[in-house]
């Protein structure tokens, strides 16, 4: 052999039972874990190993600690917020452009109005229809409008039902989101908003009459154009703006 395997320390075992348990619905959210005497006995560990298994769990935001007589750990359930986080480090550090961002946006939600088409359900409609209207109610106000334009956006995705994009958009929503209350903030009332606010929420009311009727390429098609087009807009001419400019 021409490499050592490395075993993995007691505490990260530990981590990794606790882990499973909260990731497989065993422990739910704000559920306090047992008592650390206990689960030194469960696992026949040391305190000072227990506390290295939480330390592992508490950066990956699973559990947080609350020290005195009440305290010990409590449950959080994964929430996506940590990759989101760790995924923008990332491409801030390849200096991903915004540009390359908003592609993969197109990427993901566009299949996305696809699947939402083929499996809508009533309560889909209704929830779509809702959020239509709220962002209605708010076109004379550009910064609300725009930030009920992004949950409208958000639930496209949330109810295509496939986790792994829901996931994936996560990772980017935060920058998208980010980006566009900075170029609204800056061109909010200005006759090119409102002509792409109108147009925005033309495509989203197309966009249900299609996932009503059910029609899957016409719903990518639509979203897709409507995504493009939004991107022209808000890159204007700094399409190689990156996302630590955006950021810091």
């Amino acid at each position: 052999m021409t490499g050592s395997i490395r075993l993995p320390k007691m505490a990260e075992l530990v981590a990794l039972e606790l882990r499973r348990r909260i990731v497989r619905g065993e422990l739910a959210e704000g559920d306090a874990l047992p008592a650390e005497p206990e689960l030194m006995a469960e696992f026949s560990v040391s305190r000072p190993t227990l506390r290295e298994a939480f330390r592992v769990l508490e950066s990956e935001k699973l559990i947080s600690i609350r020290r005195g007589a009440r305290g010990g750990a409590r449950v959080h359930i994964p929430d996506g917020s940590v990759v989101a986080r760790y995924a923008g480090l990332i491409l801030e550090h390849r200096s991903a452009t915004l540009q390359d961002v908003y592609a993969a946006r197109t990427v993901i939600e566009a299949p996305c109005a696809g699947l939402l088409a083929g499996r809508r359900t009533a309560g889909d409609l209704d929830r779509l229809r809702a959020a239509l209207a709220e962002a209605e109610s708010l076109i004379g106000d550009p910064s609300a409008f725009i930030r009920a334009h992004l949950r409208f956006h958000a639930l496209v995705v949330e109810l295509s039902g496939n986790q792994t994009l829901i996931v994936l958009n996560g990772m980017v929503r935060d920058i998208i989101d980010r980006a566009n209350w900075s170029h609204v903030d800056l061109d909010a009332g200005t006759e090119e908003n409102v002509r792409a606010n109108l147009s925005g929420l033309r495509a989203h009311v197309r966009l249900v009459e299609l996932v009503a009727a059910g029609d899957r390429e016409g719903a990518v098609r639509v979203w897709r154009t409507h995504l493009e087009k939004a991107h022209e807009y808000l890159l204007g001419s700094k399409p190689m703006a990156t996302v630590l400019d955006l950021l810091r």
